[in-house]
């Protein structure tokens, strides 16, 4: 399995637990967490990083994610996710990993898919 992946497994797990150790595990605690490339206030640093994932989101999220492409400092995974009765989303996530395979830096590129009714 690569660095990717498991940080992809790690980001899952830490995701439907919202444990913060989950949540420490995959991220570095100087790590940066983007929502959009040119977000003017990232959450920095692990305890800004751990009460953002502990915010309430829209229930039970559907995802199809899957690392694209990769390399030992920088994975870039792709993939939709799907908040049932909220809104759905098209993603490309900039993963730049520390040695250790955590995320120093994350960068979520994502687009809203057009109705299908919108034809």
């Amino acid at each position: 399995m690569t660095t990717g992946q498991r940080w992809l497994e790690g980001y899952i797990r830490a995701w439907a637990s919202k444990d913060p150790a989950d949540v420490r595990a995959i991220f570095t605690d100087d790590a940066e967490y983007r929502f959009r490339p040119d977000d003017p206030e990232p959450v920095r640093g692990i305890d800004a990083i751990v009460r953002m994932w502990g915010e309430p989101e829209s229930p039970n999220p559907r995802h199809d994610l899957r690392v694209l492409i990769e390399d030992e400092r920088l994975a870039i995974i792709t993939g939709t996710v799907v908040y049932p009765d909220h809104a759905s989303y098209v993603n490309l996530w900039e993963v730049h990993l520390a040695d250790d395979g955590r995320a120093q830096r994350f960068v979520e590129w994502f687009m809203t898919p057009p109705d299908a009714g919108d034809d």
